[in-house]
């Protein structure tokens, strides 16, 4: 149960359900952008002088990760929406913003590719707040709102006046930070990193949204792409590329990181007074505390 109430149903559970099934079926939860936002994510946590015991991971990625985590010593517990996660890996069937798991069960939540498509994006982070132990760690990896601005655009040509959603909608690093800071998280940071992608097909570039499950799952009627509007995409596409016969897109991930307020926390800085990443907000709180 969430903090929150009468939250509209932006995107269908059962349809997201389905969506991330077909993208674990697909990839096995090794897509290459669940794999940059993993190894990312492993990286930083190196920096951090802690030992962390109970780890809990949300998303496709679960599987590599989790082994990650265990050569680390730690008890690792899987959940996600998809049955065919939560078969494989023995993991628990839950919505992020419906966790069934009791306060204070993990020192340790890394999300992956999940947090945005949540109904109640707030409700998950005051969820994801109070089963992390006091000084608990959160760090999450999800692809960002300037995500594949070039395929949107040659969609939205191609559909012309009658133009439907079929990418869903995804949140930015601002909006991430202050969700952070609203759900009762401490020291919140949020930053991003840009990728340029190339490829020389279109069904290459749909096939890796997919895999990361980025369809279309938004309350609602969903309209497919006829078949003339798929050829007009395809023309587009091929217009636009370049002269090594490669079309460029971009992807932001975002990555975001705080902690579970404890007393003996260092005071965060003035907001806005000053630029900090991730990474260097990791560092130091790793250096001021000892082993737990």
């Amino acid at each position: 149960m969430t903090d929150t109430v009468n939250v509209p149903e932006v995107f269908n559970r059962k349809r997201r359900r389905i969506v991330r099934d077909r993208a674990y079926a697909r990839a096995m939860g090794a897509d290459f952008l669940s794999q940059i936002m993993a190894d990312e994510i492993l990286q930083r946590l190196d920096i951090v002088k802690r030992t962390f015991r109970r780890a809990l991971i949300i998303g496709l990625a679960g599987e590599g990760l989790g082994r990650d985590l265990q050569k680390r010593g730690m008890k690792v517990v899987i959940a996600d929406s998809s049955a065919r996660v939560v078969k494989s890996l023995s993991g628990v069937i839950c919505d992020d913003d419906r966790l069934p798991f009791a306060d204070h069960s993990f020192d340790l939540i890394i999300n992956i590719g999940s947090l945005d498509t949540v109904n109640d994006l707030p409700g998950a982070l005051v969820l994801l707040r109070r089963i992390l132990v006091p000084d608990g760690l959160l760090l999450a990896g999800l692809i960002s709102a300037e995500s594949f601005p070039s395929l949107k655009s040659v969609i939205m040509e191609a559909e012309g006046n009658r133009v439907s959603a079929h990418i869903h909608p995804q949140i930015d690093v601002r909006t991430a930070g202050d969700l952070l800071s609203r759900a009762g998280l401490t020291m919140p940071v949020a930053d991003s990193d840009s990728l340029r992608l190339n490829y020389s097909s279109l069904e290459r570039l749909i096939s890796d949204i997919r895999d990361v499950g980025g369809s279309n799952i938004m309350t609602g009627s969903i309209s497919a792409i006829g078949r003339n509007v798929y050829d007009r995409i395809r023309s587009l596409f091929a217009a636009r590329v370049g002269a090594d016969g490669k079309f460029s897109e971009s992807v932001t991930i975002l990555y975001l990181c705080a902690w579970a307020p404890h007393p003996d926390q260092p005071k965060p800085a003035r907001r806005g007074s000053g630029q900090e990443s991730l990474t260097t907000a990791l560092s130091r709180r790793g250096e001021s505390e000892t082993d737990n």
